[in-house]
């Protein structure tokens, strides 16, 4: 091959390398500061498992710990949202896994749209017995019992007194409760009106295999 060829040749292979790798990233600058974040929270996640008292591997002696299961953070799956209460707050049996029945109190929900559907999480509030309310969210998915936990998965929410507040629904932060590592637990069991006819690929995976 003659030099000039060869420049050329070379010339327009680093071309199509140069649009092949800025073709691979698909994410913007701060997508992919989110996706470290959400990276480096696991990873602390994994370590507080491993040393918190507290933590399921460290109450029960059957538990053995490996590194959690996650889908790759996927931006696609954060959304912005505001609580919308219901009329009429129905107080409702919710179910332990060890066959314990709870009363919850249903108390709004959270609209989130994706590829051009609506979808909604319901958000329970609940007496922790000493006056105290704590707000919770549970559901069930396309995934469930398959790629994702049985029972389903826990999303945490913290009620704001403003109307207005948008909140953040970030299902990468979707977890396992405590049920999934060790049977010394009980959790609430999402109800049929908590399942989202929604693969949702983010978030917590099956602990056990």
């Amino acid at each position: 091959m003659k030099p000039l060829k060869n420049i050329r040749f070379l010339t327009a292979l680093l071309l199509l390398f140069a649009f092949l790798v800025s073709g691979c990233n698909k994410y913007t600058p701060e997508q992919e500061e989110y996706i470290k974040r959400i990276e480096a929270l696991r990873k602390q996640k994994n370590l507080s498992f491993l040393q918190d008292p507290q933590s399921p591997f460290n109450q029960d002696p059957k538990a053995v710990f490996h590194p959690l299961n996650y889908y790759d953070v996927n931006p696609e799956f954060v959304f912005k949202s505001k609580l919308i209460e219901y009329e009429h707050k129905d107080t409702v049996t919710i179910f332990g896994t060890k066959g314990e029945e709870r009363k919850a109190v249903r108390y709004g929900y959270l609209p989130f749209t994706y590829k051009g559907k609506q979808y909604k999480l319901n958000v329970y509030e609940n007496d922790e017995g000493n006056g105290q309310k704590y707000y919770a969210i549970w559901f069930t998915d396309r995934t469930t019992n398959k790629e994702t936990y049985g029972v389903g998965r826990y999303l945490k929410f913290s009620l704001n007194s403003d109307p207005n507040h948008e909140y953040i629904i970030d299902f990468n932060l979707a977890f396992n409760p405590f049920c999934a590592y060790s049977a010394n637990y009980t959790c609430a069991i999402p109800t049929k009106e908590d399942y989202i006819d929604l693969a949702i690929e983010a978030g917590e995976k099956k602990f056990h295999d």
